[in-house]
């Protein structure tokens, strides 16, 4: 293999939106993300609109009542 070509694998932390933080490994330092397993509604059993770019308010205005 050559030498000096592959990135750097080091710790890593990912944050959640709601606050969660989980310790891994990978090539970037910090890793954010919007939903994770302790917030997904599959796994905590409640109902939540996960709406990321506005889709759903999109999809209201495009096809909802006038």
């Amino acid at each position: 293999m050559k030498k000096d070509i592959h990135p750097k694998y080091q710790d890593c932390v990912i944050k959640c939106a709601c606050g969660n933080e989980m310790q891994t490994k990978s090539t970037l330092k910090e890793i954010h993300v919007e939903i994770c397993s302790r917030c997904h509604p599959f796994f905590t059993g409640k109902q939540k609109f996960v709406d990321t770019a506005g889709r759903v308010e999109k999809f209201r205005k495009k096809y909802g009542k006038k």
